[in-house]
């Protein structure tokens, strides 16, 4: 094997060996990875931009060396000299894998778009937002009262207005004169007062009176995507919502491996904040341009995030968060101009609100799911989730609130699956598993039709997302295709050939169009990566359900996109979430994204969350010896010993067991039960 070097394609999580001298393209293609090209390999397109990764990358067990890809040659010399490479970048086509290497593939470079599924959740917001527009009436200048404009401006912003000891930065003193001027001496005064004792800001003046509205942005940085929602500062209405993703993610998938980077590489702590800071501003701008809404007239930010998240956005070295005691830089919340973050698209002089952290491990996106769903003012007993490549656990009523955080890792997102990939157009979305036969029908994102209708056509069907492989597993599960440990039976055991032998195990086969096209399959390394997630995301819920007391929960809220796209029935039947009558699983949809705008749009807000993440409960996981224990019990689909008297109301799951009997791949089977 040493001609052969091992390419890591993030975020899709592809990998595979290469021959020495292949082109990243042709790497790319040879391992299905989703990466454009136009001309031909020509270098003309630029299509085919990819950023190696450099430095140690801990997760996978790689130090790439600079040399990893070939030397920049003269045709990426021509094009970036003619058209201009960002920093990092190559051209996919021309360069070529000398050693072992990870490579990012970037959001504009990918052929199937990610599908942001973070859109705003409809809420009506309470509206009073720290950054107002007034129209003010500033006396001319006199020679017998030789103040300066901007005193006389603040003059009537508190005589006219209330608005006490209002401030301006140097750089928009630059422009006040002649705004004032060209106004007749009237003027719109955007001013920013979050009344938390800090002086009022002048943000922006207009000439005369300006009737368009002004407009803040509410961000959900989340490990893999960052979503982002324009909205109006005068209703709260959402004009835009976007999103991209994370390029953090070609550091780690997981936020300990981006802080195990940060560790162990010098500067890679900076490279991942100026990284994230510049996806803030490509966002922003995107988000302007789609409402057409001019850049300058977004004078506020929110932004919820985790931990790990928070702190490299704000340029502060994560290390102390990947060890005990998980200690904080901050957990207060933080008012800050908006260019310290990089949002330098939108006004020069914006603002931005970071929520309030919780703990270590519990963040400003759990505290805005906390804001948005409320649950100290219930009396029923409340289990919000929100998954993610890192899951915010809340647990609470109007007596007491806990909240963890567990690692679930990306595999509820589509990676670090076989035939995974994120939410694009083509990939498998739903699906349902006939019991008897045990052929599977589908849909896909894009097409509303299943694949066993005509109407469904012979569309490309590219993969399996994250909401799609829950569903595999689980309908699996109900039609006897795994048994309870999460074992995979062969064609004999299962009846159907469809079981086709990979090695000791087996896989699922869901399509396939080989040779030309995809071949997608449930294996059992897949049934793995959902377990160790699921079984982290319940061993969680039943820690916060210990330290409250309590067997039995009210209800189940699934929050973020995960709740907006997976049935009740089918979390439940993995044993993802305790056991409710299916009628008390709610989603929430973007959860964290509506807090942000809670946020946004009120200062009332803003107090609350303030003092109520000071009296939520931390739950500490990492170090909580219990953990292990519900973790284990939690492997069986749906659990071990945990009874599900009400998912048994509705599904009858087959008792199979493919831990005895049959062929080698059985044997295999006996070797992974604990798997």
């Amino acid at each position: 094997m040493s001609d052969d070097a091992l390419v890591i394609f993030t975020p899709s999580g592809k990998r595979g060996r290469v021959a020495k001298g292949t082109s990243v393209l042709a790497a790319a293609r040879k391992l299905g990875v989703d990466l454009d090209s136009v001309c031909g390999g020509r270098g003309i397109c630029s299509k085919c931009q990819v950023a190696p990764g450099v430095g140690e990358f801990p997760k996978h067990g790689l130090s790439v060396a600079p040399d990893a890809l070939s030397p920049i040659n003269a045709v990426e010399e021509r094009y970036d000299r003619i058209r201009g490479l960002k920093p990092g970048r190559r051209l996919g086509c021309q360069a070529c894998i000398q050693s072992d290497v990870v490579i990012d593939v970037p959001p504009e470079s990918q052929v199937h778009r990610q599908v942001i599924r973070k859109s705003a959740t409809e809420r009506a917001m309470e509206m009073d937002p720290a950054t107002r527009a007034v129209f003010v009436e500033v006396p001319e200048p006199r020679m017998d009262e030789p103040s300066g404009d901007f005193q006389r401006l603040a003059r009537v912003l508190e005589d006219d207005w209330g608005i006490e000891g209002a401030e301006a930065a140097p750089a928009l003193l630059r422009t006040l004169q002649p705004v004032l001027r060209k106004g007749g001496w009237q003027a719109t005064v955007a001013v920013h007062d979050a009344r938390d004792g800090r002086p009022p800001q002048v943000l922006a003046v207009w000439p005369g009176l300006r009737e368009a509205p002004l407009y803040g942005l509410a961000i959900d940085l989340g490990s893999t995507t960052i979503a982002g929602h324009l909205v109006s500062l005068t209703d709260g209405a959402v004009l835009a919502s976007s999103g991209l993703m994370n390029p953090q993610i070609r550091f780690g998938e997981d936020l300990m491996s981006r802080v195990s980077y940060a560790m162990m590489n010098p500067g890679g702590a900076a490279e991942m904040t100026a990284a994230v800071q510049a996806a803030l501003a490509d966002l922003a701008r995107a988000l302007a341009e789609e409402a057409g809404v001019e850049p300058e007239a977004i004078v506020e930010a929110t932004v919820v995030c985790n931990p790990v998240m928070h702190h490299l956005l704000l340029g502060i070295d994560p290390v102390e968060l990947g060890q005990a005691p998980f200690a904080l830089a901050t957990s207060e919340a933080l008012a800050l101009a908006a260019t310290e973050i990089g949002l330098t698209s939108i006004a020069p002089a914006a603002r931005v609100y970071i929520l309030p952290l919780i703990a270590g491990h519990v963040g400003a996106d759990a505290a805005a799911v906390a804001l948005s769903e409320a649950p100290e003012t219930r009396e029923d007993l409340s289990l919000i989730v929100d998954v993610g490549t890192n899951a915010e656990i809340i647990l609470g009523n109007n007596q007491r609130v806990l909240a963890c955080s567990s690692p679930t890792g990306p595999a509820f997102e589509g990676a670090q699956i076989s035939s995974g990939q994120r939410a694009a157009p083509g990939a498998i979305e739903r699906i349902e598993i006939d019991p008897v036969t045990k052929e599977p029908r589908f849909r896909i994102i894009g097409n509303d039709h299943w694949s066993d209708t005509p109407e469904f056509g012979t569309p490309e069907i590219t993969g399996i997302c994250g909401s799609g492989i829950i569903e595999a597993v689980a309908e699996m599960r109900m039609a006897g295709i795994v048994d309870a440990s999460g074992l995979i039976g062969s064609a004999e055991q299962v009846g159907s050939p469809r079981m086709t032998a990979t090695g000791r195990t087996h896989e699922y086969v869901i399509h396939d169009a080989s040779p030309s096209g995809p071949r997608i399959t449930v294996t059992q390394g897949d049934i793995r990566a959902i377990q160790l997630a699921k079984s982290a995301l319940y061993a969680g819920a039943r820690l916060l359900m210990d330290e409250m007391g309590v067997e039995r929960v009210d209800r189940v809220v699934l929050a973020g996109a995960f709740g907006a796209h997976i049935s009740p029935k089918h979390a439940m039947v993995l044993g993802m979430i305790p056991d409710v009558p299916l009628d008390q699983v709610s989603s929430a949809g973007n959860a964290a994204g509506t807090g942000a705008r809670m946020a946004l749009c009120s200062i009332k807000a803003r107090r609350h969350i303030e003092r109520q993440v000071k009296r939520i409960t931390k739950i500490e996981t990492a170090i909580e010896p219990r953990f292990q224990e519900h973790f284990v019990a939690a492997n069986a689909l749906p659990h071990a010993t945990d009874p599900f008297p009400e998912l048994s109301k509705v599904v009858t799951l087959p008792e199979v067991s493919f831990n005895t009997g049959g062929d080698g791949g059985a044997g295999g089977g006996r070797r992974r039960r604990r798997g």
